[in-house]
């Protein structure tokens, strides 16, 4: 006799939906019940961990992800990476188990009261089935509204008593389309005002990347003869950081952003909001005469923009179909500087100087530097050292699509399980590239019981853990904000390397860097993880 347990196993097998990320609790083990051989479940010691790596997962093989949480507590623990994904666009379908539908009304221990309303607003939808047999047409619902423009995270509570029900028949599967395609009349004008630029900029965003958008990108830079910029804060690389046309990443504040774009006569947005600001830095949106456009798959985005004028429509399909539609501009020759010149060696690096930090302890930058030396080919970096972003893009540019990857909310604890949730990926899809996770000793602590999920999985992965014994990054914003005294800004006395190997990992300190090179590269050699804590000089870079 079929159940709502079986069919909706058999569900999930047609949607490829069979690898599972989670920490059970008694009101999912109903759920899991006899597991079929043909799923996988990857466990992880706290939700947000378990949201995490998924969220990597996801992105990593450009298919949707299952994570199971427990009840109430577990989506609590969950809720900060689940805002992450949110924001990251990341298709994800989270369950939650709830207690038995017969006391719900009494509201028993582990009950989630208001279920759908607790992950909201950081969901595209939160649904509690009404009846167990709504279940399996309830998760297909989920799958076509997670995968959807925009993309992103969806809820389902689902009561523990409804899996042993009998249900008979299948689920009734669907397909639904990702993408929505530009209006055309609308991209043509849009066209027209940028061939008739004389100083046209493009500011590409994640979308870019999450749509294997790279060719559209520069195909369209090209022939415009443009300069590129990366959106602020943006957390997939979208253009070759190599390519001559690309200038950087445009800052992510108000009026050090304009001050950026002054030059440029028409800019256009593609794949990303307009624009992820955060300090307040006062100024104008933009510098005197520049036109702005914007392109977005999501509403939401192009409608809040505070400037601009807006299409709503998949951003490379729109890059694609604006490369037919623009004139070709022979420009004369940008002063760009070339890689090699924007990558001239830092001070501390020059082959006769010592580190450049206090008391010779090297600088986040000769790290960096160091690291870039012996970088494998078509490596994945994943980072959280938002105190030493601007040094690590400076000697680590991203050089081919899908391998650079952070957070979008701003919110620290995504990073290191979202790494290990890419190492899986690039494992079960064959690509096997090497991943190095770059974190500050700050992250590092937020969600590091996700280094047992690497273990148990023998991931080849190397952590380099910068050690400054401080948020650097809210140092940075009390200059800038001008509030000396804040306390709370110092975490001493942490030992990262015995945190490390409680968790199975191999681990150990290295300061010099020609042995950090040699570590770095017999790790990822390995067939484990590898975690390095790099002791840094606490230095404080500016904000902006």
């Amino acid at each position: 006799m079929s159940t709502v347990r079986s069919v909706t196993h058999d569900l999930l097998r047609r949607l490829g939906l069979t690898t599972f990320f989670g920490n059970p609790g008694s009101t999912e083990e109903t759920f899991l019940k006899d597991f079929p051989a043909d799923f996988t479940y990857h466990l992880a010691l706290q939700e947000a961990s378990a949201i995490a790596i998924a969220d990597g997962y996801a992105q990593a093989t450009g298919k949707p992800a299952i994570v199971n949480v427990h009840t109430a507590a577990g989506l609590g623990n969950a809720m900060g990476n689940l805002i992450t994904a949110f924001l990251n666009k990341t298709p994800l379908i989270v369950t939650a188990g709830q207690q038995t539908r017969e006391m719900l009304l009494m509201e028993p221990w582990l009950t989630n009261v208001d279920a759908t309303m607790l992950p909201r607003p950081w969901v595209k939808w939160a649904y509690e089935p009404a009846r167990p047999e709504d279940v399996p047409a309830a998760l297909m619902r989920a799958y076509a509204t997670a995968v959807q423009a925009p993309a992103g995270p969806v809820f389902l509570s689902l009561p523990l008593d409804d899996w042993d029900k009998p249900l008979s028949g299948e689920a009734l599967l669907r397909t639904v389309g990702h993408r929505v395609a530009p209006d055309m009349e609308r991209l043509k004008s849009f066209a027209d005002i940028l061939s008739a630029a004389s100083a046209p900029a493009l500011i590409f965003g994640a979308a870019i990347d999450r749509g294997n958008g790279w060719p559209a990108a520069v195909a369209l830079a090209e022939k415009l003869g443009a300069a590129v910029y990366a959106a602020p804060a943006s957390e997939r690389t979208p253009f070759p950081e190599d390519h001559p046309l690309y200038v950087g990443g445009l800052p992510f504040a108000i009026g050090p952003l304009a001050d950026r774009l002054k030059g440029h006569d028409v800019a256009i947005v593609i794949g990303a909001p307009v624009f992820r600001y955060y300090p307040y830095v006062a100024g104008g949106y933009l510098p005197a005469g520049l036109t702005l456009l914007h392109i977005s798959d999501d509403p939401a985005e192009t409608s809040r923009a505070p400037v601009g004028d807006s299409l709503v429509a998949d951003a490379v399909l729109a890059t694609a179909a604006l490369v037919d539609l623009v004139e070709k501009k022979e420009r004369p020759a940008r002063t760009i500087a070339p890689l090699a010149q924007r990558m001239a060696p830092h001070p501390a690096r020059h082959p006769d100087a010592a580190p450049g930090g206090k008391d010779g302890v090297p600088m986040a930058a000769d790290v960096f530097a160091a690291l870039a030396e012996i970088r494998p080919d078509h490596a994945v970096l994943v980072e959280e050292t938002p105190s030493n972003l601007a040094d690590l893009h400076r000697w680590w540019p991203i050089t081919e699509p899908a391998s650079f990857f952070t957070f979008a909310s701003g919110g620290l604890g995504w990073s290191l399980p979202a790494s290990v949730g890419i190492a899986l990926g690039e494992r079960d899809t064959g690509r096997k590239r090497p991943v190095l996770m770059i974190v500050g000793d700050g992250s590092f602590q937020y969600s590091l019981q996700a280094l047992w999920t690497a273990v148990q999985n023998d991931l080849p992965m190397v952590f380099i853990v910068l050690r400054n014994g401080e948020y650097g990054i809210l140092k940075s914003f009390a200059v800038l904000e001008e509030t000396p005294g804040v306390p709370g800004l110092d975490i001493p006395g942490i030992d990262i390397v015995s945190l490390a190997r409680g968790y199975g990992c191999d681990a150990e300190r290295i300061s010099d860097l020609e042995a950090l090179k040699a570590r770095v590269t017999a790790g990822f050699a390995g067939n484990r993880p590898v975690v390095i804590e790099v002791p840094i000089s606490p230095d404080i870079p500016p904000l902006i």
